[in-house]
């Protein structure tokens, strides 16, 4: 038997149309962008700004992004995974709402949280639910509104994150492409580092936890920032010396987008040069679900059939990872 692995066949997504540069973010808190490009090299991120939307309509117009450029029939799509930290509300799936919306109407959906990892757990998920045979197409998005939970008088948080949404659909293939090998770690010790304190079956929302601004992240940068840069690079450099492979033989480190210090820390260990490294942290912010998509999207067009990509995240939790995949498509 033909030995079946799981492949990204398309990509798709979206971003808000309002732009929240540094220059903007100056009049809002006590911050510049000398200090903000040099600490994590944004200098811009998009923001959804009606009330009215949420995560979903994000992820509606990332999987339509996808369906309109492969004429994709949403019909045969058997399986939607939501990958998001900030759902449209607890109860219900918003998966299973984006399910629906986008005419997938013989799939089931459900949501995945895992931070900042939530995509890259999502697609180790994906990749299993195609290779265990029971299903041939399932679209895997990550999108999350991280506005919706920033504080935007903490000049901690509110520098970093922007909203987005990516998309990528995960089939079966036959030429060895694809999914080839991941490493995968959480640590409960990240739970008082990076969180969000309310909400939750622990601590349910009162009048309390809202005037104490306890729906809103809350993180120790420098601790977390000091387990990212180990986690993130030691599973990088794990991933590649378990299967063999020298930073010549890696085309492109597809990281998650919360620092560029990270970044260029888990690419020196790979020992690549930056023209491998995906970057669009200075665009987007760390976008938490839609980074890994955002990019595979945004360096599309550059991508070629036959690809070493090595996927790494770091995320609350903690949570962290490395996924190394074929790329299995030149586009057209």
């Amino acid at each position: 038997m033909t030995k079946i692995t799981a492949a990204i066949t398309a990509v798709g997504k979206y971003v808000p149309d309002f732009v929240l540069s540094n220059q903007v973010l100056e009049t809002m808190v006590d911050t510049n962008d000398e200090w903000i490009t040099s600490r994590t090299g944004i200098k811009e991120r998009r923001i959804l700004k009606d009330k009215d939307k949420g995560t979903s309509f994000m992820a509606i117009k990332a999987a339509q992004d996808l369906i309109s450029k492969t004429g994709l029939d949403p019909k045969e799509i058997d399986l939607v995974l939501m990958a998001t930290t900030t759902p449209d509300m607890p109860v219900a799936a918003t998966g299973v709402f984006v399910a629906t919306q986008i005419g997938a109407t013989n799939a089931f959906a459900y949501d995945l949280q895992a931070a900042c990892s939530s995509f890259l757990y999502g697609l180790s998920t994906a990749t299993s639910y195609v290779e265990s045979g029971r299903y041939k197409k399932v679209l895997l998005i990550g999108a999350d509104k991280m506005s919706s939970i920033i504080d935007y008088t903490d000049r901690a948080t509110c520098i970093i994150f922007g909203d987005g949404a990516g998309a990528v659909l995960v089939e079966a293939n036959t030429e060895g492409l694809g999914f080839q090998d991941e490493i995968l770690k959480s640590d409960g010790i990240g739970r008082e580092f990076l969180k969000i304190e309310a909400g939750g079956s622990l601590l349910p929302p009162s009048e309390e936890t809202v005037k104490n601004k306890q729906h809103y992240v809350h993180q120790d940068g420098k601790t977390v920032f000091k387990y990212a840069v180990s986690g993130m690079a030691d599973v990088s450099e794990q991933i590649m010396k378990r299967n063999n492979l020298t930073h010549d033989d890696i085309n492109w480190l597809v990281p998650h987008q919360a620092n560029k210090r990270i970044i260029d820390a888990t690419a020196n260990r790979m020992d690549l040069n930056e023209e491998k490294v995906m970057v669009n942290i200075h665009r987007y912010g760390n976008t938490t679900s839609a980074t890994l998509p955002l990019l595979l999207a945004d360096f599309e067009d550059q991508l070629k059939k036959g690809d070493n990509l090595i996927l790494a995240s770091f995320g609350g939790g903690f949570t962290w990872g490395a996924i190394y995949l074929k790329w299995a498509y030149t586009k057209k």
